[in-house]
């Protein structure tokens, strides 16, 4: 029932392949609650049916934030029906999601990266050289999973890297010289493989990353170092967002990096910013230090 509309998500919007199967996800949930038949049943349904389908999902334990991405989705399914002159109104007007619960980015410290640790969790062979080029990427560059399993060959250049986005959308990210340096380690070894992919990591067989391979291995790492609850490459982006507020990065600067399309996605890390900022001033200023 769908084809059409992930088509046209795949081909038009330009979306993710992880993107459109979450919109699949979400549509075949709602398809399944109810019960629908034909596309022009979706005619028919009214807000009250819709907030009816949200009840049911917050009663079966779906926190508010994945409630709200299948409206999400629902409401870019009624727009594209519109589009299409299939319905010609939409009951998503009337719908309001629940309030999403605001959660810290949680991030790791600057002491637990110390490279004196760090160069302790792996080994100097092609699986280690990757892994640790794999973990440095993420940190130093903010990179999102997708993006970095995306990287090529040709990507990599001795001061930056270029990334494709989200929508297609490329930027260009400084590096540092011994990321590079690092980076060109690993590709001495990488070329011993005698693999035939043009992507720039790989797994030991010769083909490219992907996203279930990469998470365990930055899972297992910041396991060593943190003991955060989450420990995953969003992590490390968030780590990479934070560190750089920290040390003065303005936030518009820190959007284009991260590739973010609007400033409200960036605002988010200026909260862990400010607490590091009133931790300092409890600290240092005369006025500002707790008596015993």
């Amino acid at each position: 029932m769908f084809d059409k509309f992930l088509s046209y998500l795949k081909f038009e919007k330009r979306y993710s392949a992880h993107t459109i199967n979450a919109y699949q996800r979400d549509l075949n949930d709602f398809l399944e609650y109810a019960e629908i038949e034909k596309v022009g049943d979706f005619e028919n349904l009214s807000a009250s049916y819709i907030r009816s389908w949200i009840v049911f999902l917050i009663e079966k334990g779906l926190k508010n934030r994945s409630v709200n991405r299948k409206l999400a989705s629902l409401r870019s399914f009624y727009k594209w029906l519109m589009k299409e002159e299939i319905v010609y109104s939409s009951p998503m007007s009337k719908v309001n999601g629940p309030k999403s619960e605001k959660h810290l980015p949680q991030f790791v410290q600057e002491s637990e990266l110390d490279l004196s640790k760090l160069e302790k969790l792996f080994s100097n062979d092609f699986e280690g050289k990757r892994d640790a080029l794999m973990f440095e990427l993420f940190y130093q560059t903010g990179i999102r999973l997708s993006e970095l399993i995306g990287l090529r060959l040709e990507d990599l250049q001795p001061a930056n890297i270029k990334v494709l986005g989200k929508r297609n959308k490329e930027r260009i990210i400084p590096i540092s010289n011994k990321l590079y340096i690092q980076a060109q380690e690993y590709l001495t070894l990488r070329q011993e493989q005698g693999p035939d992919s043009a992507h720039l990591l790989i797994l030991d067989s010769g083909k490219k990353l992907y996203p279930a391979f990469a998470y365990r291995k930055i899972n297992s790492y910041l396991g060593n170092i943190t003991t955060l609850d989450k420990r995953s490459p969003h992590v490390l982006r968030h780590t990479f967002a934070t560190h750089m507020l920290n040390r003065g990065t303005g936030l518009e600067t820190l959007k284009d990096l991260l590739g973010h399309a609007n400033l409200s996605a960036t605002q988010i890390y200026t909260h862990n910013s400010f607490a590091k900022l009133n931790s300092i001033y409890s600290q240092a200023h005369p006025r500002g230090r707790k008596t015993n």
